[in-house]
């Protein structure tokens, strides 16, 4: 006889998940035309059928522990033919913003990323801060929109100059340690995040592969990840071949390399500033040569024509073009089918005003406009620490918990069919 097995289903659970964007789960009858569909899942335990039958019961631990809802790359084809509509790229997409919420600590700003009604929170912590350094820089310089001249290693206040926002904003002062101490913040995040979320895979059964060998290590399948599924978003093309799908591969790939290009463009500056310019110039007396190299690499405001500036700019264009292919594509998604959440607008709202606040400070101090140029840098500065310091939180986090969780399902043989070998 064989033994009853009880269900505890866990309905503030199923509460939250249609909240964050599994409504229509209770629409699923459970003909598995999306696992059919999906070009991605793999041949045993396909998703996402298991997974609606695993949300319907509120099996909330066993939902968040499980690899498959990161190798969904949400390309809508299991929604599009779904005969009831039931959604089921929303309800894995739900299930990953649940996630986000859970995975990094503290928690209470996964709690402040999960709603729009806590956005004024979000803004006002970077808005406060950076409003109290400039308010405090222009009671020291007299003026709120002052213009600089070069005064050797220092800015000096004439009316006669020019917009430099290290005049008004000093790197070394405050932007540098701040965004540093950000940087530092996020990597301690994530670092928790990573092991909370490699720790709720153990218990996934591996796969076995005729021929395949030994297991590989994780470090060789984390390598072979982003090689081929980062670097060439290579599921994401195996994803479909109509438009709405080659504008979103054209448009992650034109963001991923223009992320890349501004963080070698921050990297440079950072590096020549900082070894070049404080380090070899400053404590170490070496003038010229390839120290002054160095630091000329790292001097701000750049010439236009200068590498590093060129590659900032190029970053930029790709940046906006990547955001557009994008933003296009979502909001031309058909609302029965694929919707947007909070989640997804947010993360293309703060990332198009990073593009848009940063190349207007950069027009605005081209044409010497102090009054424009230094509210429009005061909106770029607020935009990029929203980035930065809630990125273990936001749908972007996926980079990082996607690219590790992808790595895993590879070391332990849950690939697509296409990928057995």
């Amino acid at each position: 006889m064989s033994n009853t097995v009880r269900v505890q289903p866990d309905l503030k659970f199923v509460q939250e998940l249609q909240q964050v964007g599994g409504e229509s789960l209770k629409k699923c009858y459970q003909c598995a035309t999306c696992s059919v569909a999906c070009p991605l899942s793999p041949a045993d335990a396909p998703y996402p059928r298991k997974e609606m039958v695993w949300a319907q019961w509120g099996l909330k631990d066993r939902l968040l522990n499980d690899v498959d809802i990161w190798l969904c790359h949400n390309c809508g084809a299991c929604s599009d033919l779904c005969p009831r509509g039931a959604k089921p790229g929303d309800l894995l997409a739900a299930l990953r913003n649940m996630a986000y919420r859970n995975l990094a600590k503290p928690s209470c700003i996964g709690t402040w990323m999960s709603s729009a009604k806590y956005l004024p929170i979000l803004v006002l912590i970077p808005a406060i801060l950076y409003a109290f350094i400039w308010s405090a820089q222009a009671a020291k310089l007299g003026s709120a929109f002052p213009l600089f001249v070069a005064n050797g290693h220092e800015w000096a206040v004439d009316p006669q100059g020019s917009v430099v926002f290290g005049g008004l904003f000093p790197g070394d002062l405050f932007i540098d340690p701040i965004f540093g101490a950000v940087f530092l913040f996020m990597l301690f995040c994530f670092a928790g995040g990573i092991s909370r979320l490699l720790k709720s895979f153990e218990g996934m059964p591996r796969t076995f592969i005729v021929g395949r060998g030994p297991e590989p290590s994780f470090g060789s399948c984390l390598i072979d990840t982003l090689k081929n599924e980062v670097a060439q978003h290579s599921r994401f093309r195996n994803c479909g071949e109509e438009e709405k799908d080659v504008q979103r591969v054209t448009g992650h790939l034109f963001l991923f390399y223009a992320f890349i290009a501004l963080m070698v463009v921050t990297g440079v500056v950072a590096f020549g500033h900082w070894f070049g310019a404080w380090f070899l110039e400053r404590v170490m007396g070496i003038e010229g040569g390839f120290a002054g190299l160095i630091a000329w690499a790292g001097h701000t405001p750049m010439p236009l024509w200068s590498p590093v500036k060129l590659l900032a700019n190029a970053g930029a264009v790709a940046l906006v073009y990547g955001l557009t292919k994008l933003t296009s594509r979502r909001t031309s998604l058909d609302a029965a089918k694929s919707t947007s959440n909070w989640y997804d607008w947010y993360l293309l709202t703060v990332i198009w005003g990073i593009a848009l606040t940063g190349l207007g400070s950069e027009v605005f101090r081209l044409m010497n406009q102090p009054v424009i140029a230094y509210p429009v840098y005061y909106l770029h500065l607020i935009c990029v620490f929203m980035l930065l310091a809630y990125l273990p939180w936001s749908k972007l986090g996926h980079l990082v918990y996607r690219t590790v969780a992808l790595a895993y399902a590879r070391k332990i043989g849950r690939l697509p069919m296409g990928e057995l070998k």
